[in-house]
């Protein structure tokens, strides 16, 4: 095997089975690695990188739907760098761009907005089957002449994108626009977490709060202290705006058979 590629949810999976798994095997077979299917988090790039790339084979994380046909966004093995986080620059011929909720373009880096595509490309969505409507509201009518992703995006100073999020997974607290993906990897980062998801919640004061979904490592763990813990994490790398108002320890998250969290159980849940 030369090519590994597979979701988040499973390397994380591969993470909290230890790294016996990996240590004492022949991986130099494998060239590329590839990540795919929701945005992925630093801790597990890192791990993926060092304990199954070796540090040679490069991490690429790429990002494309199904309406697109084909990857949009990815770093090419061996000629563009790698970013933890960010699945990088546009494949050729492909014009992202970021737009406020108005339509507006977003200038320049180190920027966020609402990610859409500019022109057309050979695999783009021509329609959907039995419901051609559907597919122009969905796609086609927000942003009149453009492509709209339903995603959030940020570009850094290079111009390398970072997806956010689903624009229904984007948490606004008090004003502050905070995507799930970015929390998720804080709280990731945490020694006894294995696995995150986080949803928006009805807030009487804040009009949403951050509710945390977390699976631990060792169940012993003291829950007060972790909470304490996971907050001190989230103040770290975002801000104290990000602290999360609950956290649920769980066994296990629902997910679909491609390895997405369905969000919108959690949402119902809590």
């Amino acid at each position: 095997m030369n090519i590994f590629y597979t979701a988040p949810t499973a390397i994380r999976a591969l993470m909290a089975a230890g790294d016996e798994y990996t240590e004492g095997h022949d991986l130099s077979s494998i060239r590329v690695l590839g990540s795919v299917g929701e945005p992925i988090n630093e801790e597990a790039w890192h791990w993926y990188n060092e304990k199954i790339g070796r540090g040679i084979a490069p991490v690429i994380d790429t990002w494309w739907q199904t309406e697109t046909g084909g990857i949009m966004i990815t770093p090419i093995p061996y000629i563009t760098d790698t970013k933890p986080c960010f699945a990088s620059y546009p494949m050729p011929g492909v014009e992202p761009l970021l737009v406020d909720v108005t339509g507006q373009e977003v200038i320049g880096n180190d920027v966020e907005g609402l990610l859409c595509i500019r022109r057309s490309w050979p695999s783009i969505i021509r329609t959907t089957y039995g419901d051609h409507e559907r597919c122009r509201q969905s796609y086609f009518s927000a942003f009149p002449g453009l492509y709209f992703t339903g995603d959030e995006a940020r570009r850094d100073a290079e111009g390398r994108y970072r997806i956010i999020g689903r624009v229904d997974d984007v948490i606004n607290v008090s004003g502050h626009r905070i995507g799930t993906a970015e929390i998720e990897d804080a709280i990731d980062e945490h020694p006894n977490i294995v696995e995150s998801a986080v949803v928006g919640y009805a807030h009487p004061i804040k009009g949403q709060g951050i509710y945390a979904y977390v699976i631990v490592l060792h169940p012993d763990h003291d829950q007060a202290l972790l909470h304490k813990e996971i907050n001190e994490k989230l103040v770290q790398h975002i801000g104290p705006i990000a602290r999360a108002d609950e956290i649920m320890i769980v066994s296990g998250l629902p997910k679909t058979r491609s390895g997405k969290i369905m969000r919108r159980l959690l949402r119902k849940a809590c």
